[in-house]
């Protein structure tokens, strides 16, 4: 039993510090010290020698044992330290090599001349205001002088959440100017952009999501030649000086007078096109007199005060300004559409 021991031992060491991968090491461990291994196998014999044997065979035994832990524990730890110098090796950073460049994005093209109406109309002593895309249809239509029955307030034309048709998604940033009359303070001189929601088809110039600018002043003495001239500084100051526009007799059932403002088409310069459908002219807003309905509503004196409103659509200023020819491009993020800007 003695030359076996001696021989499980030299075969065990030489295969341990042989061992190239941990699994092949912890094969070995189990092989020869496992409850199944091969020094168990021996000890178990042990029954069989005499009581003067037993003592000396059973040192060697744990001689050997320990001598088998110990090569296993410090091959196990050479065979650790050697795959995190591999690892450190594979995963080593040449900072020599040139980094990668960051790329920027750039501000999307309605979103620069959103900043540009901005500018100029804080410029001019307005407050950008922000407010809820759901609202209510008191908000919506009837506090601006739209009554049941009108076509806007139709299921085919909005986009309502209840059966009973009193929360919807705004279909114009017009409620911010209720809000605003309910709780501010006069004289009262505010711009209010955001997304806007109507069931229209999508084509070069229109979509069932698009975003909405609307102006409105609430004063004494205002009147329409200072809505006709504020609105004409604004478009030769985004559309450059001797910028051709046109104001078109309308009707809103929130503004009396009412009209429409057009500029003369970008691409074609009046002649007519595909972009303006062949007219030469593209209605970029609608405006009016504040309805002194809709003053007395929210508490205002139309005896004393007047005002002026206007609603644009931004994704056709934002045409206008860059001269492109389709609004659909400005929804469909095409990097390489988005890139020009």
């Amino acid at each position: 039993m003695k030359q076996e021991l001696e021989a499980i031992r030299a075969k065990a060491l030489e295969a341990i510090v042989g061992a190239e991968k941990a699994e092949d090491l912890e094969a070995l461990r189990v092989q020869y010290l496992g409850k199944k291994g091969e020094l168990t196998a021996v000890l178990k014999q042990m029954g069989k020698l005499s009581a003067e044997e037993r003592p000396v065979i059973g040192q060697l035994a744990n001689e050997v044992r320990a001598k088998l832990e110990e090569g296993v524990e410090t091959r196990a730890k050479e065979l650790a330290a050697k795959a995190l110098e591999m690892k450190l090796k594979a995963e080593a950073v040449d900072v020599t090599i040139p980094g990668k460049a960051v790329k920027i994005g750039k501000k999307h093209p309605m979103y620069q001349v959103l900043d540009e109406i901005k500018d100029i109309f804080v410029g001019m002593g307005f407050e950008i205001l922000e407010d809820r895309e759901v609202e209510t249809a008191d908000y919506n239509f009837t506090k601006l002088n739209c009554l049941e029955g009108h076509p806007a307030r139709e299921w085919t034309d909005t986009f309502y959440f209840t059966e009973d048709s009193s929360i919807l998604l705004r279909t114009q940033t017009s409620p911010m100017q209720i809000h605003a009359m309910e709780t501010r303070e006069l004289p009262i001189r505010i711009l209010a952009p955001g997304r806007v929601y109507r069931k229209d088809e999508v084509d070069a110039t229109h979509s069932p999501m698009f975003h909405q600018i609307e102006g409105m002043v609430i004063d004494k003495g205002v009147t329409m030649a200072d809505l006709k001239g504020t609105l004409n500084a604004v478009m030769e100051e985004l559309y450059g000086k001797g910028t051709v526009t046109r104001f078109r007799p309308h009707h809103f059932p929130f503004t009396e007078p009412s009209c429409e403002m057009d500029i003369q088409c970008h691409k074609c310069h009046g002649a007519g096109c595909p972009t303006c459908k062949g007219e030469g002219w593209i209605e970029v807003l609608g405006a009016g007199m504040v309805h002194p309905k809709v003053l007395e509503g929210c508490g205002i004196d139309s005896n004393v005060y007047s005002g002026w409103a206007f609603g644009m659509g931004l994704e056709r200023l934002a045409l206008g300004h860059f001269k492109i020819g389709d609004l659909r491009l400005i929804f469909e993020n095409d990097v390489r559409f988005l890139e020009q800007f």
